[in-house]
């Protein structure tokens, strides 16, 4: 990795976010509220202290993956953490999270940053970052806000292709017993 700035990366790197010894820690919480297991929770924490690194380097605005703007949405929550530690103390400046005002201008000017966020990222850590982590700009605002967040006790998630398939069963199914009937 060739950083800018080794002993700021380091300070991020370093930094545990959240109480020490608690019984939920903030990868574990990360985990359970997006249904990741424990390791791509631990990488999608290693990519928002990438996508901070980014934030206070770069020279321009960044936006982060809908993946790491989850881990960046929680830490926020740990708001003395945040606030008092990791922006005064390991950044060493504030680092706000400005959400979208919305709009075909809004989604244009996010979509050319995201852009420039994935270029700028492999020109300091000398990689690509990981895709599925760090979707492409048109995945990342042209299909995924197709998305919904949803809980897994109350419904049944069916991929399209098998739910077709399995409507397609049923209607056959149902057509050839009218038939025999």
């Amino acid at each position: 990795m060739q950083h800018r700035d080794d002993d700021l990366w380091h300070r991020i790197a370093a930094h545990e976010i959240g109480p020490p010894g608690a019984a939920l820690t903030f990868a574990a919480r990360l985990a359970r509220e997006n249904r990741w297991d424990a390791a791509h929770a631990a990488r999608v924490i290693g990519e928002y202290k990438r996508f901070c690194y980014l934030a206070m380097t770069a020279g321009h605005a960044v936006t982060p993956s809908d993946a790491v703007d989850q881990a960046w949405h929680l830490h926020l929550t740990y708001s003395r953490d945040y606030w008092e530690v990791f922006c005064a103390q390991v950044l060493g400046a504030p680092l706000h999270h400005g959400p979208t005002a919305g709009g075909a201008v809004e989604r244009e000017r996010y979509y050319r940053q995201y852009a420039e966020t994935l270029a700028a990222y492999e020109a300091v850590f000398g990689a690509p970052p990981p895709p599925d982590i760090w979707p492409s700009a048109r995945r990342r605002f042209h299909v995924d806000p197709q998305g919904i967040r949803i809980n897994g006790f109350d419904v049944i998630v069916l991929r399209r292709r098998v739910a077709l398939a399995l409507g397609l069963t049923v209607f056959v199914a149902g057509w050839l017993a009218g038939r025999i009937m």
